[in-house]
């Protein structure tokens, strides 16, 4: 079970590393958006302020138009870009020339148990449910893991399960629960699980203890 960052800030990516917990990075076109830079310098300084895959999500309107979106933004640091493609029937197709050739492939935005089936038949290395979006769209995002899980087993695919659209520390662990490989999170979330207040409770109660020595 591995933990990535959801974010395409620099600084937040310096803080994830520099903790030694974090694997890789995800982004997408929104988080992109908001860093008001061009894309391929945002992943190149992602990629030069962490270690592991960042993945760059495809937005071109054409499969051609795509494909050389995903040739262009993997050669940013060859074999350190992972490349998320929204699961669509020709995406699918898309996705298994991209891993052909050699690139690193999750099929995101993806939300039943058939499109799960298709992006392991086309050896899809992660997929990327969004898991609270599921919930507020679909009624259950976590089960909705499991049944994926179940899929992937039934199949003894190697494809891997990053799960993101993640709100909360105990949503996080329901997921890994249901069968995530790994998790995907903003940095503030990341930050919070590591807290509770009777640890800190703990810790003042030793120091307390210490000083009465």
């Amino acid at each position: 079970m591995s933990l990535y960052l959801d974010s395409a800030f620099s600084d937040d990516a310096r803080r994830a590393f520099n903790t030694g917990l974090v694997k890789g990075i995800t982004t997408n076109p929104s988080l992109l958006a908001q860093t008001r830079r061009l894309a391929v310098d945002v992943i190149g300084e992602l990629c030069d302020s962490s270690t592991g895959i960042v993945f760059y999500q495809l937005s071109e309107t054409d499969r051609a138009a795509r494909k050389s979106e995903a040739i262009k933004m993997a050669g940013i640091r060859p074999g350190r870009v992972g490349l998320k493609i929204p699961c669509t029937y020709e995406n699918l197709s898309l996705a298994a020339e991209l891993i052909g050739m050699g690139y690193i492939v999750g099929m995101a935005a993806i939300f039943n148990t058939p499109q799960v089936y298709l992006a392991c038949q086309a050896s899809a290395q992660y997929i990327l449910p969004y898991v609270n979006r599921s919930t507020r769209l679909l009624g259950d995002g976590i089960d909705l893991v499991h049944q994926m899980r179940g899929v992937i087993d039934a199949e003894r695919s190697y494809t891997q399960i990053i799960a993101a659209s993640i709100k909360t520390r105990e949503e996080a662990i329901s997921t890994l629960l249901a069968g995530a490989h790994h998790l995907t999170l903003p940095i503030r979330l990341i930050e919070s699980m590591g807290d509770h207040r009777l640890s800190e409770q703990a810790i003042e109660e030793f120091r307390l203890a210490a000083t009465q020595q």
